[in-house]
């Protein structure tokens, strides 16, 4: 946390809100594809191959509300808003990139 202390700025939530979901996504791809190879998980197909990648994608932007949780508790104001400024951006890109099966 002294670190936090002593870099409480936006640029530091920003570093935070841009590799928390980076690590999110990566470990619950490896945790579907665990379940997949031990036959715990059907074998993702290409109708339902967009929908798995959307879903992980929304929950590793979702694994931003851990260190957001965490960090609001310290009370440290200028790294919450650079998290939250790097959530927008996620889920912005995420509308745009999924929207065609979004808006349907």
């Amino acid at each position: 946390m002294r670190i936090l202390k002593e870099n409480n700025n936006i640029l530091m939530g920003l570093l935070i809100g841009v590799i928390v979901p980076i690590l999110g996504y990566f470990a619950i791809e490896t945790i579907f594809d665990l379940l997949t190879q031990q036959g715990i998980m059907d074998e993702i197909s290409n109708s339902t191959g967009s929908k798995r990648r959307r879903t992980m994608a929304l929950i590793a932007l979702c694994c931003n509300i851990i260190p957001l949780q965490v960090i609001k508790s310290r009370a440290f104001g200028a790294i919450i808003k650079g998290i939250a400024l790097a959530t927008m951006i996620y889920a912005g890109f995420w509308i745009y990139y999924f929207q065609s099966s979004l808006f349907i």
